[in-house]
């Protein structure tokens, strides 16, 4: 493939997310920022790293400036290596995700599972443990969503059956996403 091809593949890959499903997940997260809720986010290999980057994001980048005090709380559970060292090598990798929710986690607050084929164990293991305790649930998946797709609460599909590019179009999504959180941010606090 080509540059141009590859190019256009981003272009059709981006186009193809559900415009509502964005503007679902950005409206839970300015909720969230406005309810003092904590946001977790969940992920394997690459979509550790996306996990990682966009609670960054969250926590930082939405702040107006230093001195703010409001801040959107976020939080990747993929950073806490030895807690998820422990966990695996005592329980099993399976409850990696699951056991921090269980030590972290209140009703009302966020997890974000990111998860391009949708049926890693220990995502779909946090994701029911989250459902049956008061969480709100949102799956960000590719291919066909997988069973993260039909259990979570909201999705975040791309529809694309090819891993390396649906991890770009979800970190892609993301920025436009703190983009848009910055302006509801700036815009809350010009009228409250």
């Amino acid at each position: 493939m080509d540059l141009k091809s590859y190019k256009r593949m981003l272009y059709d890959a981006v186009d193809s997310v559900d415009t509502k499903e964005i503007t679902a997940f950005t409206d839970l997260l300015f909720d969230a920022y406005k309810n003092d809720k904590f946001v977790f986010v969940i992920g394997n290999g690459g979509s550790s790293a996306n996990a990682s980057h966009l609670a960054q994001d969250l926590a930082k980048g939405t702040k107006l400036h230093p001195e703010h005090s409001i801040r959107l709380k976020a939080l990747s559970l993929t950073d806490n290596t030895p807690f998820l060292t422990a966990q695996a090598n005592d329980e099993g990798y399976d409850t990696i995700f699951e056991q921090q929710l269980v030590t972290y986690a209140k009703p009302g607050d966020i997890v974000i599972a990111i998860s391009g084929s949708g049926n890693s164990p220990n995502i779909v293991k946090a994701i029911e443990w989250a459902n049956n305790n008061g969480l709100i649930s949102i799956g960000v998946t590719g291919y066909d969503g997988g069973k993260l797709y039909k259990i979570a609460h909201h999705k975040l599909h791309v529809p694309l059956n090819e891993m390396c590019t649906a991890e770009s179009i979800h970190t892609i999504i993301f920025h436009y996403v703190i983009l848009e959180l910055r302006e509801k941010v700036k815009e809350h606090h010009k009228n409250n």
